[in-house]
């Protein structure tokens, strides 16, 4: 289905922001031990995180490599680009990671919108496109995350107060 009422841009970008505060949020309440948890062969909440944090370079790389330029992988890709390896389980490296892709992310957005260019390829209409899909992208995993920390045992409480953390920034 397509719109025919644009999105203010200064909207999405008020979206994107706040999906950092979020992930910040979520970060700020993951420990170094939940990192190495996976069930049922899955990934393990730090392959997660890794993936999350490098899709943001993977993709610029693809559609604005000038703005990938100095992100740091946080995943060691196979030759067939299907799974990795994290490349690190430390959270503040992970968070850091987070900050400066979004960042980039962001940068890539506005030189575009400047320019007044999509990104070809990928994101024909708009280029602010990319920022709601890294946005899905995460909402998407942080889905698989929460899930994750409910099923290694974090009590109710903890729940709560990590959900009520991640969900207030969308009431403001």
């Amino acid at each position: 289905m397509t719109t025919t009422m644009p999105v203010p841009v200064d909207l999405i970008l008020l979206a994107f922001e706040r999906n950092s505060r979020v992930n910040a949020a979520m970060l700020a309440g993951i420990g170094d031990a939940d990192l190495r948890f996976e069930a049922g062969g899955g990934w393990s909440i730090g392959k997660l995180l890794c993936h999350l944090a490098s899709f943001r370079r993977q993709w610029l790389a693809e559609i604005a490599p000038k703005h990938a330029a100095g992100l740091r992988s946080l995943a060691d890709y196979t030759d067939d680009g299907r799974d990795f390896e994290p490349l690190t389980d430390d959270l503040l490296v992970i968070a850091d990671a987070f900050r400066a892709g979004d960042a980039a992310v962001v940068a890539a957005v506005h030189a575009a919108l400047t320019e007044r260019r999509p990104f070809p390829g990928f994101y024909r209409s708009d280029p602010t496109e990319l920022l709601v899909h890294v946005m899905v992208h995460d909402a998407h995993h942080r889905g698989q995350i929460m899930s994750l920390l409910r099923q290694r045992g974090r009590s109710r409480a903890d729940m709560i107060k990590l959900e009520d953390a991640t969900w207030l920034v969308w009431r403001e």
